[in-house]
């Protein structure tokens, strides 16, 4: 017999329910840690604000209701339908400046606070409980073996009431949570570090989630989890058809243009005219009525639209028609698999064919401060993704060197590519010139001759092969004798 996969609720997060492969399970007890300000709090007020037809209990220990209500108002969120078990310490507790706690062990022996929760469960019959944090509780027992004991009988109790329960913890040398662990169904992992948040799902009974550590920030509205992209769950039948630029001789240069589903690399130094020849291929998908998208990490829009609307690439027009969407990337406002995120979503909403990230340089700058080799491993799953969905990747890379040796890319991607396309100044006769031709192509042959390359005000023009041309990629040209110049 086949047993049906549990059901699933919300936690109030998209990102971590997409994470859980749908949510946390109905029923059951799971642990929120991490250290002081990584969002567990916020978390729990997500859980118990995301479905307003669902009764809500928030059993606070530490921070009082004011407090938590100012709080949340601050994100925006509205706690007016969360019932409140109000347990955390008063002024009165505090008593000749030696002592701050919130019940003393006869207290609890005389079970005010069993009495307190079981009125307050049964008067409201919730469904989802919040508990933060639930090792205050150690505070009001007389040792361990009692703390996990009535932990224990509290979470069965609540259960039994009907009700899915999120807790929090305090993880410290005198509050240690080990133990919590073991006694609830699954254990999320909030973390924050100088290369941002992150959250994690190390336990998790009676069903399989996306494991590793996934990007997080806090945000208007609570917690946004950006999950870790995943290559094998994400495909799109296509057809592997060239894609060409419109440019007659650099699909020659191509044989017949860039495959859909393929990652191109366009390199060269600064100035050449990378971008543009990227942007060229957008402007031939917009005559075939297919969307495409720039990712701008080094170039606003304002100067982007002004060059192109020179060369006679009308960039505003496709815009406006919804055939092409630019979009600035500003330093260090994403992570990599925010960033990711973001493509996906736009991809998936949008149907577009091409996607192009100008620059690296500016991508490894810009996505907040991830080791390089991670970022590139990251990059290589998004273009993997992309290339599984049918988008064409088109990736710019500028190289330090205007002249001089040659070398293929300077970010250490040219590994990614299927089609490897660079550009070249190149200096004859003390009159600083251009070219193009391709490195690599791995779907089909390819011409192996450099063609010139100019950039005018009626777009991109490229001349016939540099067969007279020698040294261009020792960086040292010179014209074979009696071989037609450039300009003949």
């Amino acid at each position: 017999m086949t047993l049906s996969p549990p059901k699933r609720i919300s936690t109030g997060v998209d990102g971590l329910d997409e994470i859980l492969h749908g949510g946390i399970i109905p029923g059951r007890s799971y642990l929120v840690r991490g250290d002081p300000g990584t969002g567990k709090t916020i978390l729990g007020i997500n859980y118990l604000t995301t479905n307003p037809d669902d009764t809500v209990m928030f059993v606070n220990l530490e921070e009082s209701e004011q407090d938590i209500r100012e709080n949340a108002a601050t994100l925006g969120i509205d706690l007016g339908a969360v019932n409140f078990l109000d347990l955390s310490p008063d002024s009165d507790v505090f008593v000749d400046d030696q002592s701050y706690d919130i019940f003393s062990p006869s207290e609890v022996e005389q079970e005010p606070l069993t009495q307190a929760i079981t009125d307050r469960v049964e008067a409201i019959e919730p469904d989802r409980v919040f508990i933060d944090p639930l090792t205050k509780l150690r505070h009001l027992t007389s040792g361990e073996y009692q703390f996990r004991k009535q932990v224990i009988a509290f979470m069965r109790y609540l259960k039994e009431q009907g009700a899915t329960i999120l807790l929090t913890s305090e993880n410290t040398e005198n509050s240690p949570d080990d133990d919590l662990q073991y006694m609830t169904d699954g254990t999320i992992e909030l973390r924050r570090s100088e290369r941002g948040r992150t959250i994690s799902v190390p336990k998790f009974r009676g069903s399989s989630i996306r494991e590793g550590r996934h990007s997080m920030r806090i945000e208007e509205g609570g917690l946004a989890v950006y999950p870790e992209l995943t290559t094998n769950e994400h495909d799109s039948e296509y057809v592997a058809e060239p894609i060409p630029s419109g440019v007659t001789e650099i699909d020659k240069l191509l044989h017949g243009g860039l495959e859909r589903g393929t990652v191109s690399v366009l390199s060269g130094p600064t100035g050449v005219g990378k971008t543009t020849a990227g942007t060229q291929f957008m402007k031939e998908a917009a005559s075939r009525g297919e969307r495409s998208i720039i990712y701008m990490f080094e170039e606003s829009t304002e100067t982007f639209m002004r060059r192109n609307q020179a060369i006679d690439i009308p960039v505003g027009e496709m815009m406006e028609e919804g055939t092409l969407s630019v979009e600035e990337v500003e330093p260090l406002d994403h992570s990599a698999m925010e960033f990711a995120r973001k493509v996906r979503r736009e991809v998936e909403e949008n149907d577009i064919s091409i996607v192009m990230i100008d620059g690296l340089q500016g991508y490894k700058l810009s996505v907040s401060s991830e080791d390089e080799q991670m970022l590139v491993r990251k990059l290589h799953t998004l273009s993997r993704y992309l290339k599984n969905m049918g988008v064409s990747v088109i990736l710019v890379d500028e190289i330090d060197t205007v002249t001089g040796e040659f070398r293929a890319t300077e970010a250490g991607i040219s590994y990614l590519a299927d089609n490897l396309v660079f550009l070249r100044h190149l200096e004859i006769s003390g009159e600083m010139r251009k070219a193009i031709g391709v490195l690599k192509k791995r779907t089909s042959d390819f011409e192996r001759t450099l063609r010139e390359f100019r950039i005018t005000e009626h777009g991109l023009e490229v001349g016939e092969p540099l067969t007279g041309l020698r040294g261009v990629l020792s960086g040292a040209p010179e014209w074979i004798e009696d071989a037609p110049r450039l300009d003949e």
